[in-house]
């Protein structure tokens, strides 16, 4: 009789997610395999693919679950530069989560879960644009929070800010980009 555990697993969805969020924030997500997340689940083999189907799934339902984090850390910021800091904490909390969310070769983008969670998470970013005023062209101005955010938020995550940065807090250094920018746009210098 074999050791593996092959019986009925108590949440085995959230097992098997938790197990390759772990392995892509140590690995990547090229080492996701079902075969290995169901070792570390202690079920069959077999037993994940009645979840996910088979790995493009699970990473379709890793991009899912992100979106709908992300938007629930948006929808509880009050602006736009609040909804940056949220985006930026989001990333640093969720490293896994995020780096597979903006690789859409890795998942299927056309799955309804997922187009649902993505417009979730565009909609809160456009609620933090109407906050500003005056009002910008929504379009431009959220390309332009994306960018600043994600870029942000990646060059963190890759380490390429860690001598700017130093030991301040990411969410503050991040609040002074944004009225930097924001400030240089309008004209002005910041704090003036």
């Amino acid at each position: 009789m074999s050791s593996e555990r092959t019986y009925h697993h108590g949440d085995l969805r959230r097992a098997v997610l938790t197990a390759a969020l772990d392995v892509i924030r140590t690995e990547g997500p090229s080492a996701v395999s079902l075969r290995d997340l169901a070792r570390r689940a202690g079920v069959s083999h077999a037993a994940p693919a009645h979840h996910f189907k088979d790995r493009t799934g699970l990473l379709t339902a890793i991009a899912a679950e992100g979106h709908e984090l992300l938007a629930q850390a948006l929808s509880e910021a009050p602006d736009l530069r609040e909804r940056g800091v949220a985006y930026v904490r989001f990333a640093l909390g969720h490293p896994a989560h995020f780096q597979v969310m903006f690789q859409p070769d890795l998942y299927r983008a056309d799955d309804p879960g997922l187009v649902a969670a993505k417009e979730r998470a565009s909609a809160e970013l456009r609620a933090g644009i109407a906050t500003l005023d005056p009002a910008p062209d929504p379009r431009t101005a959220g390309i332009a929070a994306w960018s600043l955010a994600h870029g942000f938020a990646t060059l963190l995550l890759t380490h390429n800010l860690d001598d700017p940065v130093g030991d301040r807090d990411p969410a503050g250094v991040f609040r002074s980009l944004a009225e930097l920018l924001f400030a240089a746009d309008a004209g002005q210098l910041p704090g003036e």
